[in-house]
């Protein structure tokens, strides 16, 4: 059962996806496995999407665009800010 944030906010999954690992953060991932799980994490209405401008330098935010691209109206993204990296090695 999603729950609502704050009085009138936007429903939201109870649990939500943790993309950072998405990203290689945790090792070497795969773009099109990725898409895959927060695609198949939309279809069973976890909606809630955790990610950051920092997770590989944009990297994160760029494959969630992808998976939610004609979708966009079933994903609540949780972005967190203030630490930069730039791209590049």
């Amino acid at each position: 059962m999603n729950r609502q944030l704050g009085k009138n906010g936007p429903l939201v999954s109870p649990v939500g996806l943790g993309c950072m690992g998405m990203s290689g953060a945790y090792g070497p991932s795969d773009d099109k496995q990725s898409i895959s799980t927060i695609e198949r994490a939309l279809e069973l209405g976890h909606n809630f999407l955790d990610t950051a401008d920092y997770y590989l330098a944009g990297h994160n935010e760029s494959l969630i665009g992808q998976a939610i691209q004609h979708k966009r109206d079933k994903a609540f993204l949780s972005v967190k800010t203030g630490q930069l990296v730039a791209p590049g090695p």
